[in-house]
């Protein structure tokens, strides 16, 4: 509810509105999924608005971002490994430190 109006006001304004808030009891976690990485929100408070038919969740809590793991194809491996003499681990290796960077994990390998 809005700070400083009246709970019994508030609800009454909403019901001719024909909106309805619920509060979702027992939530344990919310995960936003981007390309960049996940936000994960643990014990969050979550409620949800339905106003003309269309509902909405409101997330509240401290969110934690967890980056996305860099996919490195086989090919830039075979690259690397060829280019630089490494192992295929290590050039994998090299690849995620440098977040797929090529040219950066050639560098990384050959010490210069």
């Amino acid at each position: 509810m809005m700070p400083g109006m009246n709970p019994k006001k508030m609800k009454q304004m909403m019901k001719q509105l024909g909106m309805t808030m619920d509060q979702l009891e027992d939530v344990r976690q919310v995960v936003i999924y981007t390309d960049r990485g996940n936000y994960v929100f643990e014990q969050p408070e979550v409620v949800s608005t339905t106003m003309q038919g269309m509902t909405t969740y409101q997330v509240s809590g401290q969110p934690e971002f967890q980056p996305a793991e860099v996919q490195i194809p086989e090919e830039d491996v075979i690259m690397v490994a060829e280019q630089t003499g490494a192992s295929p681990e290590d050039a994998r290796a090299a690849l995620k430190e440098c977040n797929g960077d090529i040219a950066e994990a050639i560098l990384k390998l050959t010490g210069e």
